[in-house]
């Protein structure tokens, strides 16, 4: 491609992406949707402007590790430990439900190899703690009892889907479920989990010193930047897959960094906060290349939507998305009208269940009617828990604000 042709494309994508983001988020969706919908729109699915080139392909991988490493950075570790056995209860029944629901109903009602069946579960497992964050704060419940429940299960649904992750990559790599070399990535990734954030926190003391004395502006994205696509390298090196390195790193500057074992190390919340503020431009970017590039990886119409196939297989796996992130509320004790709303903020899988699905489909285990499934999939668990639990809220916000 000739460099004027690639700008004109990156116009057009950046353009398209906020367009359709403002959109979203004035129709009270979340704005990845918009942006999922801007690909659509641009790529071979309507308008046909652009293709998923090469050139733009790197461009969203980059997207995805910053994506990762926000996700770090707003992973809070310590509120899992203080929100107790029932932000784990939710998140680890949360976690498997799905997975088993999911990867059941590919392998023996519609008769999919073992790798996509364990690629779809894998899909379902997602929860995205950036949406249901947004709502819950909207309700002005991000601190209740349920919401510190809802935000500590999140945070150990995140863990558990980066190791999945990790797990999912091996198999696509490897070309079959190989258990042996499974275990070994699990290693390495367990190791990599403990080494990688004290090795990062290392450097962002060195980085905050250069900080201090540097008369030149920029230093701080330059140097977090490296450190997430060195951190990315050295992922890929032990064997996990590179967005793994985004999340550790983002984990490992948080201003909630928290070490198992009860080791802590101190954080400066000032410098931390610098932190965050200086990347949020490079990461609001990048980020929107990522969701664009998805939706101009599907073609919408090389499916043919008059098969019943493609319906049952979207309607039956909803389903299994929905409930199954809907019981692990059901094994608490807590009012119902508690446990609705703890499972209802579960649900909405967003930009994670995107970059499972992604993972699938570049690395050829999804094919275009399996992954547009799960783009469906992934599109209406993100767009409709916003509106049932602003709802269900209104009806009985007097029972959730009577549980303790």
């Amino acid at each position: 491609m000739e460099a004027h042709t690639f700008f004109l494309y990156l116009l057009i994508i950046l353009l398209a992406a906020r367009l359709f983001a403002e959109l979203a988020v004035r129709l009270k969706s979340p704005s990845v949707i918009g942006e999922l919908f801007a690909g659509i729109v641009i790529g071979p699915s309507l308008f046909g402007w652009i293709e998923p080139v090469e050139a733009l392909k790197l461009m969203a991988e980059i997207g995805i590790l910053l994506l990762l490493f926000e996700v770090g950075l707003n992973t809070d570790l310590k509120r899992l430990i203080q929100s107790g056995a029932k932000s784990t209860i939710v998140a680890i029944t949360g976690f498997i439900a799905p997975l088993l629901f999911g990867f059941s109903l590919a392998y023996w009602f519609f008769n999919l190899s073992l790798l996509v069946s364990l690629f779809i579960g894998g899909t379902l497992t997602a929860t995205s703690i950036g949406i249901t964050v947004r709502v819950l704060t909207d309700l002005k419940l991000n601190n209740s009892h349920q919401g510190q429940i809802v935000l500590g299960a999140a945070v150990l649904d995140d863990v558990l889907g980066v190791m999945l992750l990790a797990l999912l990559y091996e198999f696509s790599i490897g070309g079959g479920v190989n258990w042996v070399n499974a275990a070994k990535v699990l290693l390495f990734v367990s190791a990599f989990f403990i080494l990688a954030p004290l090795l990062a926190k290392l450097m962002s003391i060195v980085i905050k010193r250069f900080h201090a004395s540097s008369e030149i502006p920029g230093l701080i994205p330059t140097t977090i930047v490296s450190l997430v696509l060195f951190f990315a390298w050295l992922a890929h090196s032990v064997g996990a897959p590179e967005l793994l390195g985004g999340f550790a790193a983002g984990l490992a500057l948080s201003r909630r960094f928290f070490l198992p074992l009860g080791v802590t190390l101190r954080t400066d919340e000032n410098f931390a906060k610098i932190i965050e503020q200086q990347m949020q431009p490079i990461i609001s970017l990048f980020t929107p290349i990522f969701f664009v590039v998805v939706g101009l990886s599907i073609n919408l119409r090389e499916i043919d939507w008059s098969s019943p196939q493609v319906w049952i297989f979207s309607f039956v796996l909803l389903l299994a998305a929905i409930i199954g992130k809907l019981m692990g509320s059901f094994f608490i004790r807590e009012n119902m009208a508690s446990r609705i709303m703890i499972g209802m903020s579960m649900i909405p899988r967003g930009e994670v269940g995107l970059i499972f699905a992604e993972l699938g489909r570049l690395s050829g285990i999804f094919n275009n009617e399996i992954h547009a499934g799960m783009v469906i999939i992934i599109v209406l668990t993100t767009i409709l828990p916003p509106f049932t639990m602003k709802w269900f809220y209104r009806r009985y916000s007097h029972l959730l604000l009577e549980a303790k």
